[in-house]
Order: structure tokens, then C-alpha cells, then sequence
């Protein structure tokens, strides 16, 4: 729903729930329910899967409306119509206009008149022929365009008008950027920055093994002969079964990187700044350069343009040398005086717009690389002046002065939002502000545990220190003056952070107008936990308590409360399902509050209200807070809950109230449905037996102890009684208890219970099979449907019904499912409950009794419900998890907190199918031992000092990942011998303590520590005590591991290949640490109307409209460019549904175009080795193989193995499908021994993870008999399609159509085999001159190579012949129609499109 917070951005809106293919891969299309659930999964987008679809198929109308009244705006998007209507007004057409800079030809360019005139100016500075001008203006008949314009707002601006570029005087300003400028295109190809994580730089890697770019139909291979050609054998280390992984291939060597030097050196001068006399005369600054020829000259930069001077290094003489090349620009001027320079900026600027522009347009947030080369250091003036002027004054786009965050991201948020335009320039606002915002605080909060920032409580000791620097606040997290002490003292101010932001992005989420919270960044950095935070104005000037009036500073003993709080926040209440409640305050007076006690108000001095301190927004999670005097259900204390946590502050999360939520509500339309059957009944028989309403009323009734007279027969049912015993999620049981009765024909209805103990055996996963189960029940059970409907006329009508009947109805399913209103289904927590210190008047004593339940229920819910379900969909292959980040995705969608793995783990090793679930655990396992190391780590880097970092890191990780036995720490040589000095400074770096401590770590004792607190934490028993234990015995990698903890901790390291196994020496030197960067935490704004046209689009694509489909994504790509700027991970999930799209739809060309895109976006977004990146590259392969590029495609595949095997390993299910598609191209190229390797291995992996009889397996069987045959080996190739058959045969029947190819392709390989049989004999008769039947051997012909990657990939449905395209169309006329006339039936069984469940949608 709208509120979702994904912490992590990789989640939307693919959160990767499996192709949805992958249920359908096997062209059998497994069976109805299969498909389903796949579809289900693959609209989940933001949302998890299980509340995306309400009731079964009704899901997208249900959650629109959810979220359109949670917008919190008021107005919902009137529904997709007003959307389309909107969105023509965006698309006004472009138009051309001519552009005619100095020395150059005029050139056209499109342009839209929503672009701003400064955007032309961006677009300029860019063009290879104009890059080297920055201080210019446009003009239209001599008139200067205003910059911030838009291009429609300006007065005789048209189709062909002709704009000048004119070249205005520098300022100090200008000619500063205009240096920077020219640094950047001298740079512009060297990848250093990325490395280095800075200025939004990330790496990229796919042009390597594409040669350049796809589009060129050039490259193609001639069929054919030529195919021979290819070298098709991937390195050792890639074939199936290499025990090796080594790291440098990780990032190729990129030719294009050897920087062609334009320049030795450009820098400042010395003799900045010019004198006085020097500035009348229009000097602005000095620059000191070393041409290629060794010529040194100085220039000045003055206002009208730049020329030598003859100043040298020691004598300053500021006049024109003679000639002095006065030069408007920089290149200009080095282009006459350097020939070297001239040559090569000419084709270094070549070279940099030759590349894709997504391998160097800037990533809205900074991505790190946990590897890097040794890069020279290479002197650069404008990193240097940067690292000293701190980068606050001219280009942060108000000249002279800091920004003044909280003001811009309050101001953005209050823009106007009433139609699609200004939401969008609103949208667009918010995120720049927001990544802007993060850069900041990431650079701040590193200055800060760097020690370069003062303190502004400099008398206090440092962990209690707080520090602003650029109007941001930050502070550690540390437990300050005691304020944690009850709740768990420096563990609570470590998570309390973390809280909080989770908060802002709820809040953030809901949006409700006249509401503000802070700008919020919590970054992890050398140990220590940093809070950013944007400066509520006047905050700073007065007492902590004059200002909050609301809420309550010390934890609830004084609370206050305010009515404009109270209104703005009851906005908020329904969304975030927080319940206004009320406290007793110091004075035992009631105050009435709508959120958690912490949560403070505070009017600023700018007249806003502000709320902070969210980190109760949620309400807590029982399972980790044991209480005195209270129990938890049974569910949870089989599991061994409560548990003791690090501190009182565990919540659960937002996704997990949404599924509760969602859970009961079904389970409250399923009441009230069977209660109105009930009463249909009733009618019809005219006799009084007793309702079932009575059942499901005393067991709701039964919870809250006051129990009811009830018919004897209901009482004396065993089920009754065992209901009874309190949690609801046995209530679950009784009332599909009931609903099983009432499917046995309404007569039973009389003794609901029956089936009693069966029906426990069925709820044992906590009776969440959501939507499907929903589903189910309906097609089960004659007219439920209708009562159903009935029941959400009754809901809908907010209770007001007509007549007491169904108002009763109503009554009772709230009461069953813990509603708190009585009329309508509402369910919301108090997150105050369990909070120490807070009291609750009197008179609400059942009421706090009936939240108290509501907890337990949830927490309940998480362990029967959202595990399982998790477990669940790792089993049928719905949710692949590859690595730590995708697995802590998996969990968190689904609700599911980190600190629960070890449970999940422990339910898998339980689960019967564990060896199908062996790729999760070892994810799981490798993610626990990851983070417990993580955590030692925390704390181990707090006591080293800056000088000993890299030899402590390295000594870290030779602890943990070296099977040297006794790594011993090196003491950094002191470089520089007085450790007097050193000593004195040390107070200044937070922490301080002994810095020679963490020298005396040994990798035993490290080990022993990872398992405490893996028991400690995560209750799991981790039986190892050295890391080679581990691997040994969990099936890890090392190389895994070291990516893990790198990743997780901002460790980067130098890309070279680790010898971990040698007893003799370490793995690590210090020499092998580069850089340590930090782990930034911070709320990601969506863009929500380019969201809900992906979504309408997604969903078109499933009732199999891809053409509309089509569209929408289309312009849904339009508003995600408009929102976030060109890269974002949003983006990439679009542009590759769109190039799916394309190639179902036979643009093989388009789909090549996008999904190439796809790939560089990952790669710079999301990481070159994120599990995305791996599946983007196995998409492009196919299209590249469709468009006859086969050796880009076996590149791709073999890219995409590599990083497969070195981020999960080679035992993993999505192993098999990459496999499959090498063994298939190999096929396709004649590689067959090759080829037979990757398909064997495919087969073993299937027949693992998808069970011997699945039809996977079939297929796998299938794919290496055709290799046999084609190699002529015909009784391996039998006995293959032997097997196959059989799985066809025994799963879809004889009739099935694949039983029958599968049967008719044994025919053909047995007459084969007997064909050659022949010829042998006839060659052992008769000698060598026998007359020899020439035998059919079958090279596989491209099309029918195609035809089985598209079947493995999942794509199913592609039109081959003119009459089946000519179908497609009638049908899809057909459709149209029909959903004109509004009665759009299914679809006949055998029309071609059956495939609709199939169209996969990633």
C-alpha cells in the first residue's frame, strides 16, 4: 500500500518474486493453482505479495481504492480516466529549435516546453562540439532567455526559431565552475571517482563484454559457416563444478580507462587571490598548468576569458605574456598553445559521447564498491579545493550562503498536489531535496567521526557530544545522560535511530497536509552510529520543555496534548492503524494522545508542526518484550517466545500490520458471509436451528471471559471448547471450522464442528494461505460469492445498514476479529501499551485489555502466519533470495524483522523438504554469522584510532575469514616515532579508550564471540569455532563472505586474489585496506502516480492486453524520468518490463534497446553484482541470442555465472535456469560436449529443488537428449526422454499434448537409433566398401534453439506464423469488445491466449 517502507530501494517494484514464468517455464503452465500464485506474486509490487490480492482476482480495484483513501489528501485520483485525461496534458508536443554557438554550424534541437531554459544550457555543456563553454547566455532576437524559464512561458519561442549562443564576461563564480567543467571532461572516462564513492559515481561493466553497443546490426554473426568461429569456452573457473572463485574478474580491465592525458597538471596558482590592483584590471584568479610537452605556463582567469600571464613559480608579474591567446575557454586556449592537448581532448570527447549516457549520468544516491584496483593518486585541484572549502559556498545552488535544509524540504512538501502536473514538479522537488539532503548529511556525519567538525558541547565527553555543520544536526548513537537506561541503555540508542526513520518514512508516506517531520539520515561510519537531522527553526534557542506540547520528553511520566496535533495526527491514525488513546499524566489528569508518548510536537518559529522522535510509531513486538503476568499464544510459546532482546524498543513492522491487518479482514468478510448464509438458511427452512453466528460469537466472546447462553450442541462440540482457549488464531480455526461445515451442505451447519481436529491439522501454518485460500472457499461453497458481496455492501455503508439483521452480522464479525469500532471493520493499534512508565486512566481498563490481545495476536501471526508463508514461497520458488541484501528483502516484505532469522532458520531445518530449501539456509545461515561479525566489528573499530585503521580492519578480517591459525596484529609502524603527542589528542575521537586493544583479537576468540551472539541475539546455535568449521559445515564460501561483511560494514578492498586457505599466512595486509565508507540509512520519496500507471500497466499485461499494457508502462517510464531524473531502480524495473514487453511482442530490436538500459541502470544503481544486475544480464542474453549475436549472448551468460557463483555459489535454483540457457546457446553454436556439462549440471539442480517428478525436471531431461542426439548418442538420448516421459505422463496425463511430443520424439530417436544400428552392422558385415544409408544428424537450427530458451525463460507465447498472429489480433478485438459491452467473460479454454497467467511480468 501507499505506506509501505522498503528499506531497502532495491525493492520496488520488482522485489524479484520470481519470473513469473518460472511457475509456467515448463510450458505445462504446472497446474491452475501455480499460476495464480505467480501472478499474485508478480503484482506485488511495493506491496508484499500476500496483500496484494485481496480476494483472489478483485485485487487491484481493492487496493486503488485502499490507497487513494490513504493519500490522506482527501481526493482520490479519480479513478484510471482522469489519470489518462491528465497525462495528455503533460505530453505536449516537442518541438525543434535551431542552435547556433560561436565557431560552430547551426544544429537542430528537440526540445518540450515543459524543459527549462537552463536545461538547453545542460544539453550544451554536453555536446561534444559545445562542451567547453559554460559562460553563456541564449538568446532569441537579441533577447536573453531567462534560465529558470519554461520554454512554453516565452514569447515568440516556436518550431524553428533560432536560439544564440552568446558568450557572457566570467565572475569569480563562473569561472571557477567553468574550471571544474573542463576538470570533469578531462576526467570524464576515468573511473576513479567511482571507486573512490564520490559525486554519485558508480561502475559499470557491461560495454566490455557487449564490444560497445548492441543496436549495431553490423555485428552479427553471418549463419553458418562463420559460427564455427566463436569462441565459445568460458574460463576455467566458470564451468560447472570449479571449486575456485577468484576475485579479478569481478571488474574487467576496461581499455577505454587507460586515460589518454590531455594535461600533466591543472591546479591553482599560488598566487591567489589577485591583489586589489589586479582585480580593477578584471583578474578573477590564477592557474598554474604542465602541458604533455613539459611547458609550464601560468593563466589568468579574467572577465573576459582567460590568457597567459608571465608569472613562473616564484616571481608574480600578472601581465599578458606575449601572444597571450585570450580565449573565451579554457580548451580553447590549451588547444593553441599544447598540440598534444588539442589531439587528445578531440578524442577523449569522442570517446566519453560514445558512451551510453547511463554509464556517466550521476546516480541519485551513492553507490559504494566493496573492491577496488590500485589506482594512481593523481594531483587534482578541484578534489583538493573541495576537501578544503568544504564544498558549502558557490555551487550548491544558492550562491554565498548554506542551504537551509529544513526550510527546502518543508517548502517542497507544501507545493500544490492537485493534478498531475504539479504533483509531479512536486514529486520531483521532494526527491532532489531528499538525495541532496542524504549527500550532505553522509559527507557531515563523516566529518564528524573524522574529528574534522567541533563540537557544539565541546566541554562534555565525546560520546555525549552533538554537532552542526551545513544546518544539519547530528548526533551520536549513543545513551546520553541515562535517557535509555530503562529501555536498554546504548543497544536502545543504537536501534532508537533506525526507529525513528522508519517513522519519518510512514509519515513521510501519508503525507497529510500542515504535518511536518525532519530530514532524517542515519549513517554507520567506523563503528559508529550517527543521526543526521534537518533543524527545526528556533529549536536551538529554547528549552527542550517550553517547546514540546505534545507528547512527553521523559518517557510518559509528564505528558501534555494539543488539539492541532490531535486533528492533524487523527489524519494519520487510519493509515498507520495507530489508535487514539489516552494517558494519565503526572497529575493523574487523562490526556488524550493519537500516537506513541515519545512522539513529540513542537511548533517551530516558522509557524509548522513539527513531529519528531517516531521510533514508536509502531506498535512493539511481544515475541522479544517479555512482560510479567502475561502470556503469550500458544503459537508464539512453542516457538520459545517471548525471548530477552538487547532493548525494550523491538517493533514490528509496517509490512507486518498490513498483512495482519489484511488477514483480518478476510477472515471478518468470511464471518460476516457465513453468518448471512446462515440467515438465508434460516429463511428457507423456517427452522430455528442454531446459527452459527452463536459458534463464532462464543469464541469471541469465550476471549474476552464473558461467555453467553449457547445451545447445548455448540457448547458440548469439541471444537467449541478447544477454541476457547484464547488466542484468536484459534479463533481462525473455529471459524474455518465453520466454513468447512457450511461447504458440507447448509444442513450440517447445526453441528459446525465436526471436523474439528482435522481442520487444526489444516491451520497449522496459521491457516494463511491468504488470497488463494479466499479463492478457494468461494468456488467451494455454493453462493458464498453473493453473500460476500452482501457483506461488503454492509462494510461499505460504514455500517449504517438498514436493517438490525445485518447490523448484527456486522457486529459480531468486528467483535470475532477485534475490530475497534463496532459498526464498520477497523482495526488499529495503541502503541503505548507495555511502555514502562505510561498509565492508562481507569475507565479504558477493557479496552487496553482488548489491544493487549490484539499484540498477541500479531505476534502470534508473525510466527504461524508470515514465516510459514515465507518458507512457503521459497519452496515454490516465488521468492528467490540470492543473497544477504534479496533475503533481508524477502523478510522484511513480508513483515518479518531481522532479529527473527534465527527462527526462520530453525522452522527450515524442521520444514520436511529441507534439502529444497538448502540454497535459503545457507543464505540465511551465512547472513546471521555475517551480521553477528558485524556487530563485533561495531564495537572492535570504536577503540582504533585513524592511524591504525587499515591494519586493524585487515587484522579483523583475517580473524574471521583466514585459516591461518595464530593471525597476529601488525602494529602500524610508527611512522612518525613521538607517541607523546598522539597520546594527548586521542580524548578527541568519540570512544577513545585503550587503542591498542583490538590488536590482541585471535580468530578463536572472534569465532567463540560470533557464536554468543548469534545465540544472544538471534537465539540460534552456530556449533563452530574457526571460519573453516563454518564452510565445512554450512557450505559456504569464503569469497561470499568476505562480499558479505564488506558490503555490510563499508569495508573496501583491494581486488586481487586471496589466498584464505594457506596455514602459514595471512589472507590480508594492511596494504590490502583502501577505504572504509559509510552505510547510509534514509527515506526514499516515491513517485506515486508513474507507480500506479506501472501498476495499471502491469496489471493490463496479466488479463494479456499487452499492447495497453504497453502504453501505460511507457508512460509510466515518462513519469518515473520526470520524478526521479534518468537513473533510478524504479526505472530499471520498468525498462525491463518494457523490454519484455517488446519481445513478446516481436520487437527483438526495442527489446535489446531497453533491456540494455535495464543493465546499466543496475549495474550503476543497485551494485555490478546485486542478484538484480545477475538477472538483468540473463534477460539480455536472450534478446541478444534473438537478434543472432551469439557470442554477446554467451558473454552475457558466462558474466552473469561468475557472479552468480561468486555472490550465492553454484548450489542454487536459479543456477539451473542459467545453465539451461548456456547449454541451450552451446547447442545452438554445435558446443555440444560443452553444452552436455551446463544442461547435466541444470538437470542435477532441477531434480534437487524442484523434486524428481516436477516438470522442470522433464524439461531438463529433454534439453540433453536433444544434445545426445544431436551428438549421435542415441541410448543416452532414450534413456533422457525416457525419463521425461514418464514425468509428462504420470503429472499431466496421456492426452496432454506434451506427453504426446514427448512420444513422439521417442519414436523418432528410437528409429533413429535403430537406423544406425543398421549402419554398423552393415559396416562389420561387409568391410568398408558397404553401400552406407547417409543418417540424419541434426545440427539445431536457430529457431528451434530459440523456441526452448524462450520456453525456460517463460516466455511463452510468441506469434510464429502469420495465422497465429492473425488469431492474436481477432482475439484481442474479441476482448475489447467484450469489455465495451462490460461483460468481459474468461476467455474459451483453447483460444491462444490461455497463456494470460503465463505473460511473465518480473
Amino acid at each position: 500500500m501507499v505506506s509501505k517502507t522498503d528499506d531497502i530501494p532495491a525493492s520496488v517494484p520488482n522485489c524479484n518474486p520470481v519470473d513469473l514464468a518460472d511457475e509456467a517455464g515448463d510450458g505445462a503452465g504446472d497446474s491452475k493453482e501455480t499460476s495464480k500464485t505467480s501472478v499474485k506474486d508478480s503484482c506485488g509490487c511495493g506491496h508484499s505479495a500476500d496483500t496484494a490480492m485481496v480476494n483472489g482476482d478483485g485485487a487491484h480495484g481493492h487496493t486503488e481504492e485502499a490507497e487513494s483513501k490513504q493519500d490522506g489528501n482527501g481526493e482520490a485520483d479519480g479513478g484510471e480516466e482522469s489519470n489518462e485525461q491528465e497525462v495528455i496534458v503533460i505530453q505536449d508536443t516537442g518541438f525543434t529549435v535551431k542552435i547556433q554557438a560561436p565557431g560552430t554550424e547551426p544544429f537542430d534541437l528537440q526540445v518540450s516546453p515543459q524543459e527549462m531554459v537552463q536545461e538547453i544550457h545542460q544539453v550544451l555543456m554536453d555536446r561534444e562540439d559545445t562542451c567547453h563553454r559554460t559562460c553563456f547566455s541564449l538568446q532569441l532576437d537579441g533577447n536573453v532567455l531567462d534560465n529558470f524559464a519554461e520554454l512554453k512561458s516565452i514569447e515568440g519561442l516556436q518550431e524553428g526559431s533560432l536560439l544564440k549562443v552568446v558568450e557572457e564576461p566570467y565572475t569569480v563564480r563562473e569561472a571557477r565552475i567553468h574550471v571544474r567543467h573542463i576538470r570533469d571532461l578531462l576526467k570524464s572516462l576515468d573511473p576513479s571517482d567511482a571507486y573512490n564513492g564520490v559525486d554519485c559515481n558508480s561502475l559499470s561493466f557491461l560495454s566490455i563484454f557487449t564490444d560497445g553497443d548492441l543496436g549495431d546490426s553490423g555485428k552479427r554473426k553471418k549463419k553458418g559457416n562463420e559460427l564455427e568461429q566463436i569462441d565459445c569456452t568460458p574460463p576455467e573457473h566458470i564451468l560447472p563444478g570449479s571449486k575456485e572463485r577468484p576475485l579479478v574478474p569481478l571488474q574487467p580491465q576496461n581499455k577505454d580507462w587507460k586515460p589518454m592525458q590531455c594535461l600533466k597538471v591543472l591546479t591553482m596558482s599560488g598566487w591567489n587571490p589577485p591583489p586589489g590592483n589586479r582585480k580593477m584590471h578584471g583578474d578573477l584568479m590564477y592557474l598554474y598548468m604542465v602541458t604533455v610537452e613539459e611547458r609550464h605556463v601560468s593563466i589568468t582567469a579574467s572577465t573576459r576569458g582567460f590568457y597567459l600571464n608571465q608569472s613562473t613559480t616564484y616571481t608574480f608579474n600578472p601581465k599578458p605574456a606575449n601572444p597571450s591567446f585570450l580565449s573565451h575557454s579554457l580548451v580553447e586556449l590549451l588547444s593553441q598553445i599544447s598540440p598534444a592537448f588539442k589531439k587528445n581532448f578531440t578524442a577523449l570527447q569522442k570517446k566519453r559521447v560514445q558512451r551510453h549516457p547511463f554509464e556517466r549520468i550521476a546516480t541519485p544516491f551513492q553507490v559504494y564498491s566493496w573492491t577496488a584496483p590500485q589506482v594512481d593518486h593523481a594531483m587534482d585541484c578541484v578534489r583538493a579545493e573541495d576537501a578544503y572549502t568544504s564544498r558549502l559556498g558557490y555551487e550548491e545552488h544558492i550562491p554565498g550562503q548554506t542551504r537551509d535544509w529544513n526550510e527546502e524540504l518543508q517548502t517542497t512538501r507544501e507545493l500544490p498536489r492537485k493534478n498531475l502536473p504539479e504533483r509531479l514538479l512536486r514529486e520531483r522537488a521532494i526527491f532532489k531535496v531528499h538525495s541532496d539532503f542524504a549527500a550532505a548529511a553522509t559527507r557531515g556525519a563523516m566529518a564528524v567521526i573524522d574529528g574534522n567538525v567541533m563540537a557544539i558541547n565541546p566541554g562534555e565527553e565525546t560520546r555525549m557530544q552533538m554537532f552542526i555543520w551545513n544546518n544539519i544536526f547530528f548526533s551520536l548513537g549513543f545513551d546520553v545522560r541515562d535517557h535509555y537506561r530503562e529501555l536498554g541503555g546504548d543497544a536502545a540508542a543504537h536501534a532508537a535511530p533506525t526507529n525513528d526513520l522508519n517513522g519519518v518514512r510512514a509519515y513521510g508516506a501519508v503525507d497529510v497536509e500542515g504535518l511536518y517531520t525532519l530530514g532524517t539520515v542515519v549513517v554507520d561510519y567506523r563503528g559508529y552510529r550517527v543521526t543526521a537531522q534537518s533543524i527545526i527553526p528556533g529549536i536551538l534557542e529554547r528549552e527542550q520543555e517550553q517547546s514540546v506540547i505534545y507528547g512527553s520528553i521523559d518517557f510518559g511520566k509528564t505528558v501534555v496534548s494539543h488539539s492541532k496535533y490531535l486533528e492533524l495526527l487523527e489524519k494519520t491514525s487510519r493509515p498507520l492503524k495507530v489508535q487514539r488513546h489516552s494517558v494519565l499524566n503526572e497529575k493523574n489528569e487523562t490526556v488524550e494522545l493519537c500516537s506513541s508518548v515519545e512522539c513529540k510536537g513542537i511548533i517551530g518559529n516558522d509557524g509548522r508542526h513539527y513531529i519528531l522522535d517516531l521510533l514508536r510509531t509502531f506498535p512493539p513486538d511481544l515475541n522479544f518484550l517479555p512482560v510479567d503476568g502475561e502470556e503469550l499464544p500458544p503459537e508464539s510459546q512453542r516457538q520459545g517466545f517471548p525471548r530477552q532482546h538487547r532493548h525494550r524498543l523491538a517493533c514490528l513492522r509496517q509490512e507486518l500490520i498490513e498483512a495482519f491487518v489484511e488477514h483480518r479482514y478476510l477472515l471478518f468478510m468470511k464471518m460476516a458471509a457465513l453468518q448471512l448464509m446462515q440467515q438465508k438458511a434460516n429463511k428457507d427452512t423456517k427452522t430455528d436451528t442454531p446459527a452459527i453466528t452463536e459458534t463464532s460469537e462464543t469464541i469471541s466472546e469465550s476471549n474476552a471471559d464473558t461467555t453467553q447462553t449457547q445451545t447445548t450442541e455448540a457448547s458440548d462440540s469439541p471444537s467449541a471448547t478447544e477454541v476457547s482457549t484464547d488466542s484468536t488464531s484459534q479463533t481462525d480455526n473455529s471459524t474455518s471450522a465453520a466454513s468447512q461445515a457450511a461447504t458440507d451442505g447448509e444442513e450440517t451447519s447445526s453441528k459446525p464442528a465436526t471436523n474439528g481436529p482435522l481442520d487444526l491439522a489444516a491451520t497449522q501454518n496459521g491457516e494463511c494461505k491468504s488470497p488463494l485460500e479466499g479463492k478457494e472457499l468461494e468456488e467451494s461453497i455454493p453462493g458464498l460469492a453473493q453473500a460476500k458481496e452482501l457483506a461488503e455492501t454492509l462494510v461499505a455503508e460504514d455500517g449504517s445498514c438498514i436493517d438490525p439483521k445485518s447490523r448484527e452480522v456486522v457486529l459480531n464479525a468486528c467483535k470475532a476479529v477485534g475490530s475497534i469500532s463496532n459498526t464498520s471493520f477497523d482495526i488499529r493499534f495503541n502503541p503505548d501499551i507495555f511502555s514502562p512508565g505510561v498509565r492508562f486512566p481507569d475507565d479504558s481498563a477493557d479496552d487496553i485489555q482488548k489491544q493487549k490481545q490484539l499484540l498477541k495476536d500479531a505476534a502470534a501471526f508473525m510466527v504461524s502466519c508470515q514465516v510459514p508463508s515465507l518458507v512457503k514461497d521459497c519452496l515454490d520458488h516465488s521468492a528467490l533470495p540470492m543473497d544477504g541484501a534479496t533475503l533481508t528483502e524477502a523478510l522484511r516484505q513480508r513483515g518479518i524483522n531481522i532479529r527473527y532469522l534465527g527462527s526462520v532458520l530453525e522452522f527450515v531445518d524442521k520444514t520436511p523438504a529441507k534439502t529444497q530449501l538448502e540454497h535459503f539456509y545457507r543464505i540465511g545461515i551465512s547472513e546471521l554469522i555475517t551480521r553477528c561479525a558485524k556487530h563485533i566489528f561495531k564495537t572492535y573499530l570504536q577503540g582504533v584510532e585513524l592511524s591504525a585503521l587499515s591494519a586493524a580492519v585487515s587484522h579483523f578480517l583475517n580473524c574471521f575469514l583466514s585459516s591461518f591459525p595464530d593471525a597476529v596484529a601488525h602494529l602500524p609502524p610508527d611512522e612518525l616515532v613521538s607517541r607523546r603527542k598522539s597520546r594527548k589528542r586521542r580524548n578527541r575521537v568519540p570512544g577513545g579508550g585503550d587503542n591498542t586493544a583490538w590488536a590482541s583479537l585471535t580468530p578463536s576468540e572472534l569465532w567463540k564471540n560470533i557464536a554468543s551472539e548469534a545465540q544472544s541475539y538471534y537465539h540460534f546455535t552456530v556449533q563452530c569455532d574457526s571460519v573453516d568449521q563454518v564452510v565445512e559445515k554450512y557450505g559456504l564460501q569464503k569469497i561470499t563472505l568476505l562480499r558479505e561483511i564488506s558490503i555490510k560494514t563499508g569495508i573496501q578492498i583491494l581486488i586481487k586474489e586471496y589466498n584464505f586457505d594457506s596455514r602459514h599466512k595471512p589472507a590480508f595486509t594492511e596494504e590490502d585496506i583502501l577505504n572504509i565508507f559509510p552505510v547510509v540509512k534514509h527515506v526514499n520519496p516515491k513517485a506515486s502516480d508513474a507507480f500506479h500507471f506501472f501498476q495499471s500497466g502491469q496489471a493490463k499485461v496479466q488479463q494479456g492486453f499487452l499492447k495497453e499494457g504497453c502504453e501505460l508502462i511507457n508512460e509510466a517510464l515518462n513519469l518515473f524520468n520526470n520524478v526521479y531524473g534518468a537513473m533510478h531502480v524504479e526505472i530499471c524495473a520498468c525498462l525491463r518490463l518494457l523490454a519484455r514487453l517488446n519481445y513478446i511482442m516481436g520487437d527483438h530490436a526495442e527489446a535489446l534497446s531497453n533491456q540494455q538500459k535495464a543493465v546499466l541502470m543496475s549495474e550503476r544503481v543497485l551494485g555490478i553484482e546485486h542478484p538484480n544486475t545477475i538477472q538483468e544480464y540473463m534477460h539480455l542474453a536472450l534478446y541478444c541470442f534473438a537478434n543472432g549475436q551469439l557470442s554477446t549472448a554467451l558473454k552475457l551468460l558466462y558474466r552473469a555465472r561468475y557472479l552468480m557463483l561468486m555472490v550465492s555459489g553454484e548450489d542454487h535454483p536459479e543456477m539451473a535456469l542459467l545453465d539451461s540457457n548456456i547449454g541451450l546457446v552451446l547447442h545452438g553454436v554445435m558446443e555440444y560436449d560443452l553444452s552436455l556439462r551446463f544442461l547435466e549440471n541444470a538437470l542435477t539442480i532441477n531434480t534437487k529443488y524442484h523434486g524428481p517428478r516436477s516438470l522442470k525436471v522433464a524439461l531438463s531431461h529433454h534439453l540433453v537428449a536433444r544434445v545426445y542426439e544431436s551428438k549421435a548418442e542415441f541410448r543416452s538420448a532414450l534413456q533422457h526422454e525416457k525419463e521425461g516421459y514418464t514425468i509428462y505422463k504420470n503429472q499431466m496425463g496421456e492426452a496432454h499434448e506434451k506427453t504426446k511430443e514427448s512420444s513422439e520424439y521417442l519414436k523418432y530417436l528410437t528409429q533413429q537409433a535403430v537406423a544406425l544400428q543398421r549402419t554398423m552392422n552393415e559396416i562389420y558385415k561387409n568391410g568398408s566398401n558397404a553401400s552406407i544409408m547417409p543418417l540424419k544428424f541434426t545440427a539445431p537450427s536457430m529457431a528451434s534453439v530459440l523456441e526452448q530458451l524462450n520456453i525456460i525463460n517463460g516466455i511463452i507465447f510468441i506469434p510464429l506464423s502469420q495465422k497465429d498472429l492473425e488469431n492474436l489480433k481477432a482475439e484481442v478485438h474479441r476482448r475489447q469488445l467484450l469489455q465495451e459491452l462490460g461483460k468481459n467473460e474468461e476467455p474459451t479454454e483453447d483460444s491462444p491466449l490461455e497463456l494470460e497467467d503465463k505473460i511473465p511480468i518480473d
